[in-house]
């Protein structure tokens, strides 16, 4: 896909990997909005990215994306500062084994309602063009470990989500391409709270065995 003058939305999409597939769109010409919770952050990272590539180009809206209603008005922000919708990556994460609820909302059901209304502002179905939908999970998913339960049934629930979503889009002949992500592990304020036990809660103690995990594959930068 040629990015001159498309349009994208990323979540959680002021550090970490968002952070890169922002950056990574703009170097190609891409508008981009970036909706993080983490407000500032989410300044910072604009400021930055408007000293690099021109102010204009990306625009920061807050947003917890766990509440539907806030997501969907992020949506139609976007839609109002640039009149369109290209591609969207539903990257926003967490892991919090403690308040297990909460990485469900964030992890797997802000990824299903990010992509429904993904589709409606890009789907043939609606009337639109069609679109790219990139739903980010982990090998996490594929590790199963001890450490993460919870963290680990959302990301495979994204993996059957998007497998079945790409399978409805060829069906329907919606005209959006949906892919899944599986990143190893990345060194982001994310993979950080493994060591946090307020996170982790009583999976806590196993967070050696998770870091024999990391040892065993690596950790990117």
């Amino acid at each position: 896909m040629a990015l001159a003058g498309k349009v994208a939305l990323v979540t959680g999409g002021a550090q970490g990997i968002g952070r890169a597939a922002v950056q990574s769109l703009l170097q190609s010409s891409a508008k981009v909005a970036v909706l993080d919770l983490n407000k500032t952050c989410g300044e910072q990272c604009k400021a930055q990215l408007d000293a690099e590539f021109g102010e204009g180009q990306c625009t920061f809206i807050q947003c917890d994306v766990s509440n539907g209603d806030a997501l969907r008005d992020a949506f139609q922000t976007t839609m109002d500062k640039f009149g369109r919708l290209d591609i969207v990556i539903n990257n926003a994460g967490i892991n919090n084994e403690k308040n297990w609820e909460k990485t469900i909302q964030v992890n797997l059901t802000s990824v299903i309602k990010g992509t429904y209304l993904a589709l409606e502002h890009m789907s043939k179905e609606y009337g639109k063009e069609g679109g790219t939908i990139i739903n980010v999970s982990s090998m996490a998913a594929f590790l199963h470990s001890p450490h993460q339960p919870v963290y680990t049934a959302t990301k495979h629930g994204v993996i059957g989500f998007t497998r079945a979503m790409a399978d409805a889009s060829i069906t329907g002949d919606y005209g959006v391409r949906i892919n899944v992500l599986c990143p190893a592990f990345v060194d982001t304020p994310l993979l950080q709270t493994v060591e946090q036990e307020d996170n982790m809660g009583k999976f806590f103690k196993f967070k050696d065995d998770f870091k024999r995990s990391m040892d065993k594959f690596g950790i990117l930068q």
